[in-house]
């Protein structure tokens, strides 16, 4: 059995992780296992130390990458929500997904600087367009929005559940659990 990796790549503030909670909760209803990981908590606990270089950035990304391909080599649908910003890195984890024989989906969450500035409860875009926060990403760090991501998410205008319902009209659509463990498959070993 395999999973799936659903990448959720956006700005901060976009909705990346509110949206793939959202998913995992529906896809856990329907049976299948779905972890999500977020890029906040995994940079706090795996990737603890990284600063906010490319070279740091990507490597971050390659830790995410492996663990979420781990999951997936399980037959968890593992939802990734982090901003990779760098599209030669989320390529990266795309062809190491392929290349398990688990499927890949970079979904892109779109949203305009003015809509995240507008809803930024901490008041980061205030302190990056002011240049108290340096190295924020679409700010005063690059983003690579993705060339040809599988799903776009419009996040400034609709509800998240409305986004949340896409992302799952799409995985229907192209059938990618079809490999995917439901809970009730899985054997647990006597110990």
């Amino acid at each position: 059995m395999k999973g799936a990796i659903l990448w959720f790549t956006g700005l901060s503030g976009a909705g990346k992780t509110t949206i793939s909670r959202l998913v995992a909760e529906r896809l856990r209803r329907q049976g299948y296992r779905a972890e999500v990981l977020d890029g906040d908590l995994v940079r706090e606990h795996l990737s603890k130390g990284l600063g906010f270089s490319r070279e740091d950035r990507d490597t971050n990304v390659r830790r995410i990458g492996l663990v979420a391909r781990l999951l997936a080599r399980n037959g968890v649908v593992a939802l990734v929500a982090a901003i990779s910003p760098y599209r030669d890195a989320r390529e990266e984890a795309r062809r190491d997904t392929l290349a398990d024989k688990a499927h890949f989906v970079e979904v892109y969450v779109k949203c305009d600087l003015a809509t995240l500035a507008a809803r930024d409860v901490k008041g980061l875009y205030k302190k990056a367009a002011d240049g108290s926060l340096p190295n924020f990403t679409g700010v005063s760090d690059p983003y690579e929005e993705p060339a040809d991501p599988d799903l776009t998410l419009r996040t400034d205008a609709g509800t998240p559940d409305e986004r949340a319902a896409e992302v799952m009209e799409f995985i229907a659509r192209r059938r990618l659990l079809a490999d995917a463990a439901r809970e009730a498959d899985v054997r647990y070993p006597d110990y």
